[in-house]
């Protein structure tokens, strides 16, 4: 119980009311307004990369499902699942601190962080992976490799475990080559299946080659696999512009988390007083649905011209 002193009477001031607020409405209101404002802000933040994706999706659709095939669905799905049990021990966070729980909103803050230290665990992994391989599309961030060594192993049947491969050399692709790469360059060693499966289909008379590629892949009417290498690589700029920034946020995520255990810890959230918990909440609903729309339009992208 909370009160101060005016005038020589004293004053009631529910928990966790601030000075600048004449009752807690009003400052759940003000909380939740700006709450809100800021992420209608992100929405648009965001929403600017979701529109570059899809201006240079619609361009070069064969070579975004190529660098797509690329990735590891498994890892991606395997975050897309983290994310969402997240979201349950966030929501339950809310519940017990609304219940003046303070040990259950312990437990459920840890386990949140938790899966949140997972899914950038995860991102570790894949980061790794992409620079192993050559795949970071700025020139000098990728491993060093003077002398050949052997290539990573082929993904372009990267496919989660239900999902049943396709024998990808019987589309004539070439062959990926040994890493070579003295100047950390991007390079892209993993074939063109997805575009001869184009091709292939084009024989037969449909159209697969949008105005874009017809001018983005060839020189001098002859295919040119260092022009088809460059549009790959835009898709690996924006893969890791979008999940780069979204890890990001994941981080501050997990620095609100860090503070809410602290508070929580001291037993300052109640019946009376939980909006700190709501509103983080509410951020790190924001970060899990971001991803919702990253793990689909990344990762699943034409996964359908291989099987």
């Amino acid at each position: 119980m909370a009160s101060h002193a005016e005038n020589g009477k004293f004053h009631y001031h529910e928990p966790g009311l601030q000075h600048q607020f004449e009752d807690m409405g009003q400052q759940e209101e003000s909380v939740s307004i700006g709450m809100w404002v800021f992420l209608v802000q992100e929405i648009m933040f965001f929403g600017g990369l979701f529109t570059a994706y899809l201006v240079f999706r619609s361009r070069f659709p064969l070579a975004f499902a190529e660098g797509s095939n690329h990735l590891d669905a498994f890892w991606g799905g395997l975050n897309t699942l983290v994310l969402i049990v997240s979201s349950l021990t966030m929501a339950l966070t809310v519940y017990y601190a609304q219940r003046g729980n303070r040990n259950m909103q312990v437990i459920m803050i840890l386990l949140t962080m938790a899966f949140g230290a997972t899914f950038l665990g995860v991102k570790v992994i894949e980061y790794t992976d992409k620079y192993n391989s050559g795949l970071i599309p700025v020139t000098g961030w990728n491993k060093r490799a003077n002398e050949a060594q052997p290539a990573v192993e082929e993904r372009a049947g990267a496919v989660m475990p239900w999902e049943t491969a396709v024998a990808a050399a019987e589309s004539g692709s070439e062959k990926k080559k040994p890493y070579i790469n003295p100047r950390g360059e991007f390079q892209w060693n993993y074939g063109r299946h997805v575009y001869d499966y184009a091709i292939e289909k084009e024989k037969s008379g449909k159209p697969y080659l949008t105005e874009s590629e017809r001018v983005g892949y060839f020189s001098n009417g002859v295919f040119d696999p260092n022009k088809y290498r460059d549009k790959i690589r835009i898709f690996y700029f924006i893969y890791f512009v979008m999940t780069g920034l979204h890890a990001l946020h994941m981080i501050v995520g997990l620095g609100l988390m860090a503070w809410l255990l602290f508070v929580a810890w001291r037993g300052d959230f109640s019946a009376l007083y939980y909006a700190p918990v709501e509103m983080s909440g509410l951020y790190w609903h924001f970060v899990d649905i971001v991803w919702i729309f990253l793990f689909p339009l990344l990762y699943l992208l034409g996964r359908h011209f291989l099987h």
